[in-house]
């Protein structure tokens, strides 16, 4: 097990690559199981969950190859079992995306109940009530979701009794070879639902709507292979984008989609970044000013993500002023707060709002991540902070940030990563 080593005080400044979307790479990777040909990923996320999924799908009997750009091909015709266990589930909540493919395709699965960040409860009876009135016969047993169907599943009118993304996505991946047509409504807008809904089309489906809260599918014999570019992570450029932003720095994201950030960056605004927006690049500069406090509400897309409140708060607690952070989304988000508190911050938690009135400085501290969010905002409290910081559990952010102290290191930051002895 590792830990980061921080020394903060530095002014993040330079250019780095944004990587592929995590939350887009791996139902892409899941809907490789709805075809027999071969299906090549590109632009993939080197990321401890994508391993996660290749390793689950290898486990089913489906071949993975990497060519010499890393890109990954994963071929379903050689699948010999539908299960998918809980030692590969328990760790990724996106494990839960095999199973609409599965039971579409194959007219059966068995996938253990998911995992992964304890941010609150994520139930899957969205999925399972969805895939019922599709047709499927559904029983949760021994921590198992075991689901069966006689013969094609059917489309179905169908409404989401909250926004879920990956119960839309799961629910579309299952549609696709339905008979007959399925509407989603109160579908998922995220853009990560648009990148699979464009790779499913790219593959043969009929999907229109995807972006919208209305999805319609109309179901059809069979997709094809088809080789597709992942969406950039804009999870992670907001993540450095704040990350400067709080240290009054400079710096420059390339390659990522500044449309689907539309929320973080009028927050960055607020806070005083000077934003310079191209097609595929952003540039955030300081001028090296203190950062202002803003306030926000998560919601979902295309209100702000619950992916960046954590990263907010860490800028907030070195802001000027006072600003108020209201998680709607997930009712155990604020697991970082009192890490930061013991770090000098001053951070207040009234039901699912933080109040945080803004320090001239944080002090280095020993803290622990406690999901993967809540991992970065760690690291962006010891990138303001006086002397040490030290991040113990940094298993979280790998499996949602690509090489993050070497990519910090190229902006100037003093961090890197030991073992634990």
């Amino acid at each position: 097990m590792d830990r980061l080593l921080i020394s903060g005080g530095v002014s993040l400044e330079g250019e780095i690559r944004i990587a592929g979307a995590k939350n887009s790479a791996l139902p892409v990777l899941a809907a490789g199981l709805l075809t027999r040909e071969p299906l090549t990923v590109c632009n993939l996320p080197h990321l401890v969950d994508i391993t996660t999924m290749l390793q689950l799908l290898g486990c089913m009997g489906v071949q993975r190859t990497v060519d010499e750009k890393m890109n990954v091909q994963v071929d379903a015709s050689t699948i010999g079992n539908l299960n998918a266990p809980y030692e590969l589930v328990r760790t990724m909540r996106a494990s839960i995306l095999v199973l609409g493919p599965l039971l579409s395709r194959y007219g059966e699965a068995e996938v253990a109940l998911p995992g992964g960040c304890a941010i609150g409860s994520r139930p899957v009876n969205q999925h399972t009530a969805a895939l019922r009135a599709m047709g499927a016969s559904i029983s949760v047993e021994n921590g198992y979701i075991r689901a069966r169907a006689d013969g094609r599943l059917k489309g179905a009118r169908l409404f989401m009794d909250l926004v879920t993304v990956t119960g839309t996505e799961n629910i579309m991946m299952a549609a696709t070879l339905a008979e007959g047509q399925t509407i989603i409504e109160n579908a998922a807008r995220e853009p990560e639902v648009v990148d699979l809904a464009n790779c499913l089309k790219r593959m043969g489906a009929d999907i229109s709507g995807h972006g919208s809260d209305t999805i319609v599918i109309n179901g059809v014999d069979e997709l094809r292979g088809c080789r597709y570019d992942i969406m950039p992570d804009r999870i992670e450029t907001g993540t450095y984008l704040i990350a400067a932003a709080a240290t009054r720095g400079h710096i420059k994201v390339k390659d990522t989609e500044p449309p689907a950030l539309e929320s973080v960056l009028n927050k960055l605004e607020q806070a005083g970044a000077a934003l310079r927006v191209g097609k595929d690049s952003i540039e955030l500069d300081m001028r090296g000013r203190r950062p202002k406090a803003v306030s926000l509400r998560t919601a979902p897309y295309p209100a702000f993500p619950t992916d960046m409140q954590a990263q907010f708060t860490a800028l907030n607690a070195v802001a000027a002023g006072t600003g108020s952070i209201t998680e709607t989304v997930f009712e155990n988000r604020f697991m970082h707060v009192h890490e930061m508190n013991r770090m000098g911050a001053n951070i207040r938690v009234e039901g699912n709002t933080v109040i945080v009135e803004g320090v001239d400085q944080l002090n280095g501290a020993p803290v622990m991540a406690t999901d993967l969010r809540a991992s970065a905002s760690l690291i962006i409290a010891g990138l303001v902070s006086r002397n040490e910081t030290t991040v113990d559990r940094i298993y979280h952010i790998d499996r949602g940030y690509e090489c993050i102290e070497e990519k910090l290191q190229s902006l100037g930051a003093r961090i890197s990563r030991m073992p634990v002895r």
